[in-house]
């Protein structure tokens, strides 16, 4: 793309467009831009454009987002995951050049919005350019620093600094990391220093002589990124410079948390957010200090601990200043269960932080229940779901565990004494002290700590049946269900959280109030309260039995189900999670009648028929379509007649979801069809087999996403209608998935479940037409996979052909190999079977591949040949380890490789319904014991040639094994002969 008045022009244009309210001139205009991007020189045409000063400043920001994209796709471009997608044209190394040669004047140049987006274009250089392939950078950027006098520039080279240097945060320590640091160190560290103290007597000078906010702003700002700059270039390993120079830094650092600057700080505002910020900096420095570089440190400990309490006290009195209260907080946490933790040593210090800062700090503030009432999502998120740990309230509790890694007894005695005033004064006004209480109950619950290996909480602070009981339970039982939400809700979190501590019959005689609390309008309170319904039915006693079971909820079993779809109705809760888990979890337990399942699936199908209109909540849905399968499972087998009702109403939402194309859902639709199917009894409903067509459509098989499922639902049908089959072709069309699934590793898995539901469930006279066909395709497959795929795809084949033979027979299955290549079957049974059998798991897998391989020991006319003496005591051998060695013993466990780029969410992968999984059968219900069976063959195949075993055994089997063999003999009282 040539630079020349036509082309500014319709660059010029095109970016104009990009901002119109109107959509079909912004989408042209941003089609006519991505056709251009893959031209040479787009880039440095963008470049241009912003440098020139005749055009519109709006189309120049326009332009300087464009340009910081197409160079975030283009300068270094991936290859695209899905093939389907083109790879975007990169920037050619001329054009790259001469974009590096411009940016960083122009950005020094430039208006500050744009100067921003050139910032981060320049970063995204940078990321794969510096310092390698970009040498002249940092000598620019320090020539240009040292000579600018305006902190527009000086903030714009430092920003840049900022974003190049962050790599050395958060990349792994490597030789060329250090070798980078070191370039950078050598380069910026000096200069960095200059400027800080540079801006630093500026800042003193202006302060001390009245200087205004506007001039100080841009000062402070310069600080803040040199602080950035600085945890950067210290993260990996203190460097020399900086030990050389510690005390500068230091002095400076501890001016910023112990001086004030009215100019700024008066009046709230953005002026107190930047002095904030540069002291929440300050703190995230010292913080690394005290925990990489403690020695070098100590001799500033002292000060900078007693300047950061000092700090807090004033912090912790006022709203707001979340992040410097927290990185604040952090510090002295870090201190504390640090060497230096005596600095923490006297009562009085202790009193002063607990009343002066943690007590502060965990008590509710205005912005908390702003946030409860407004964003019940974050609210939860932040309190109930542990992500709360950079809030002021988790984080001053952290202090106090900090503190009492050294001084338990003393801070529990505080505590304690702190928790009592709190409810005394809740007692003596509890209309205008209800906070103080909310503080005492959130104390104790975050206070806590976990039993190793459970979910149990203990805590020294309280006598938990004691506090639960007069503190939790009065809030509990109150009959307004509107009044404090706040304290309902944490009394609810409490007997959450401790919930495996009160005895059962406490927790029965409160759940009909927790029920109430349903139905309270606050989203909090009626997520909490499902939340707590849900998490009281997983607790187990001793022995794993469930403490509370269908009896305990059967009296109030109708208002519940009625108040969990009532608070689906309230507004913002329409796809509350924690409600449809309830739901879930409850028709789990309970005990479903018929007139509980009837409300229940009108109550879900009307939901799932509203989401299908958009599905967004991920979460949500899953649950929902739990809820539906364990509905469906546990009804169904408590009163099968319920199976046509549940056909009425699921069936036009399941048609509903395939008619629309509502691919996020076709998953479930097809696992909740095949539990449909399964539940039936032959011959399966018209209904059904319409959906059989599309299901043998290949059009049906394009989404990966969908295959799990897809197969699962052609299992079910193959199960419940093999006779179907042989009508209309059926069957080709059923081995033609399974070739498309064989074929590639991603679904390889699939193919074998296809197969082997084919073998187990078909006569053998349907099969054996297509039985060379299955060969083909497996031994072909078998050539062809790569290495790292190929003992997963030897186990399923050795599944495969172990069902084969116990379904049809070893002399059909030898036979029909040999069919498709001369003595096929001895190669397989060398380099795949013998080796591999020892190496499966699972029962059902075990006791199925043992079995078959006995009867192909005992029964196989090839094996049983003088000639195939050895592969007989090899196979022995192996089948010997499969059965007497614990898996762990003859299993390296393999780590599974994920595939790297799937999306999360939607697009998506597979997701199983647990409550509609298909229960595993075994093929194998006549063989109770495959020891027992391996033994009694052999003692009868022995007794038609006495002396022939022994020998083969003596040559072919481990002595453990031989050991092992004669055990089981003994075991079973057989012998070989």
């Amino acid at each position: 793309m040539e630079w020349n008045p036509d082309t500014l022009q319709f660059l010029s244009q095109w970016f104009l467009h990009t901002l119109s309210p109107n959509p079909e001139p912004r989408r042209r205009a941003e089609s006519s831009l991505s056709d251009a991007a893959d031209r040479p020189n787009y880039g440095l045409a963008v470049l241009r454009l912003i440098a020139e000063p005749s055009v519109e400043e709006q189309i120049r920001q326009a332009a300087a987002v464009n340009f910081k994209n197409h160079l975030r796709h283009r300068w270094a471009p991936s290859s695209p995951s899905d093939p389907s997608v083109p790879t975007l044209t990169p920037i050619q190394d001329a054009e790259k050049e001469q974009i590096k040669t411009l940016i960083v004047p122009l950005m020094l140049s430039s208006s500050p919005r744009i100067q921003t987006q050139l910032s981060e274009a320049l970063a995204v250089i940078g990321k794969h350019d510096f310092p390698k392939s970009w040498p002249a950078l940092l000598p620019e950027l320090v020539s240009n620093l040292r000579q600018a006098s305006d902190y527009a520039s000086i903030n714009g080279i430092l920003g840049t600094a900022n974003s190049i240097f962050k790599k050395f945060r958060y990349q792994y320590k490597t030789n060329d990391l250090l070798l980078d640091l070191k370039y950078c160190l050598d380069n910026f560290a000096a200069p960095l220093l200059e400027i800080f103290l540079r801006t630093a007597a500026l800042i003193d000078s202006l302060a001390g002589s009245g200087g205004n906010a506007a001039t100080l702003k841009p000062l402070f700002e310069s600080q803040r990124l040199c602080c950035r700059i600085f945890y950067s270039l210290n993260f990996q390993e203190l460097p020399e410079f900086f030990e050389d120079h510690m005390k500068e830094w230091m002095t400076e650092f501890q001016k910023y948390l112990t001086t004030t600057y009215p100019a700024l700080e008066e009046g709230g505002g953005d002026g107190l957010v930047l002095v904030d910020e540069l002291r929440a900096a300050v703190c995230e420095n010292i913080s690394l200090y005290m925990e990489k570089n403690e020695e070098e440190f100590q001799g500033f400990l002292s000060d900078f601990a007693r300047a950061v309490w000092t700090l807090l006290v004033s912090l912790s009195a006022s709203s707001g200043r979340e992040r410097v209260t927290i990185t604040a907080i952090k510090f002295l946490t870090t201190v504390s269960i640090s060497v230096h933790h005596t600095l923490f040593a006297g009562a009085e210090i202790l009193q002063q932080i607990c009343q002066s800062i943690v007590i502060p700090n965990v008590r509710l503030r205005d912005e908390d229940e702003e946030l409860f009432e407004m964003n019940y999502v974050e609210f939860i998120r932040r309190d109930m779901e542990g992500s709360d740990l950079d809030t002021r309230r988790r984080i001053a509790c952290e202090l106090l565990k900090g503190i009492a890694t050294n001084y338990k007894a003393q801070v529990t005695a505080m505590v304690s004494v702190q928790i009592q005033n709190m409810l005394a004064s809740f007692v003596a006004n509890p209309s205008a002290n209800w906070k103080d209480k909310d503080c005492a109950i959130y104390l104790v619950v975050s206070l806590a700590t976990k039993k190793a290996g459970g979910t149990s909480l203990s805590t020294d602070l309280v006598d938990v049946q004691s506090f639960f009981g007069s503190v939790v339970v009065p809030e509990l039982q109150s009959q307004d269900v509107k009044a404090y939400p706040m304290l309902k809700a944490g009394a609810l979190k409490f007997f959450t959280m401790f919930r495996n501590q009160i005895q059962k019959s406490v927790g029965v005689a409160l759940l009909p109030d927790v029920v109430r609390f349903l139905g309270s309008e606050s989203n909090v309170v009626h997520s909490y309260a499902a939340s707590c319904i849900e998490k009281l039915l997983l607790v187990k006693d001793e022995g794993g039995r469930a403490r509370f079971v269908s009896s305990d909820i059967t009296p109030f079993l109708p208002l519940l189900m009625n108040n969990l779809f009532n608070a689906l109705k309230f507004p913002e809760s329409e796809e509350n999670p924690y409600v449809m888990k309830c739901i879930m979890r409850v028709l789990g337990v309970a005990e479903i009648s018929r007139d509980v399942a009837g409300p229940c699936i009108a109550g879900l199908t009307s939901i799932l028929n509203e989401v299908c209109k958009n599905p967004k909540n991920p979460v949500f849905n899953h649950y929902l379509f739990e809820a539906v399968a364990v509905l469906v499972r546990r009804a169904c087998e408590k009163e099968s007649s319920l199976i046509s009702a549940f056909e009425a109403s699921l069936f036009p939402s399941l048609q509903m979801i395939l008619a629309n194309d509502v691919t996020e859902f076709f998953p479930y639709a097809f696992q909740l069809l095949a539990q449909l199917v399964e539940l039936n009894r032959p011959p399966i409903p018209p209904s059904y087999m319409e959906i059989f067509g599309l299901l043998l459509s290949p059009d049906s098989w394009k989404r990966s996403a969908d295959v799990p499922a897809l197969v699962r639902l052609l299992q079910s049908f193959l199960q419940k209608a093999p006779q179907e089959l042989n009508r209309e072709g059926r069957l080709v069309q059923v081995l033609g998935i399974f070739n498309k699934l064989i074929s590639s590793p991603n679904t390889d898995e699939q193919g074998f479940y296809v197969l082997n539901t084919v073998i187990e469930y078909l006569q053998y006279d349907v099969v054996a037409p297509y039985v060379a066909h299955i060969w083909t395709a497996l031994f072909t497959r078998l050539q062809n996979i790569p290495k790292s795929k190929l003992s997963r795809f030897v186990k399923f084949l050795l599944i495969f052909m172990s069902l084969f033979l116990v379904k049809h027979g070893p002399i059909n299955l030898v036979d029909s190999m040999n069919s498709v290549q001369p003595n096929i079957f001895l190669v397989i049974l060398e380099q795949f079977w013998i080796p591999n059998v020892k190496l499966i798991t699972g029962s059902i897998e075990t006791k199925l591949t043992s079995v078959a391989s006995t009867r192909l020991l005992c029964e196989s006319p090839i094996l049983l040949d003088n000639a195939a003496a050895k592969q007989w005591g090899k196979l022995l051998d192996s089948i010997v380890t499969l059965l007497s060695r614990p898996e762990q013993d003859r299993v390296e466990e393999e780590p599974e490789v994920p595939d790297i780029g799937e999306t999360v969410g939607y697009t998506a992968t597979f997701v199983h319904l647990y409550n509609a999984g298909k229960k595993e059968e075994d093929p194998l219900k006549e063989v109770k014991d495959p020891k027992e069976f391996l033994v009694k063959l052999l003692s009868k195949l022995s007794a038609l040639a006495p002396g022939r075993y022994p020998k083969i055994i003596s040559e072919n089997l481990e002595p453990s094994n031989q050991s092992a063999l004669l055990q089981l003999c003994s075991t079973y009282n057989s012998t070989i002969v």
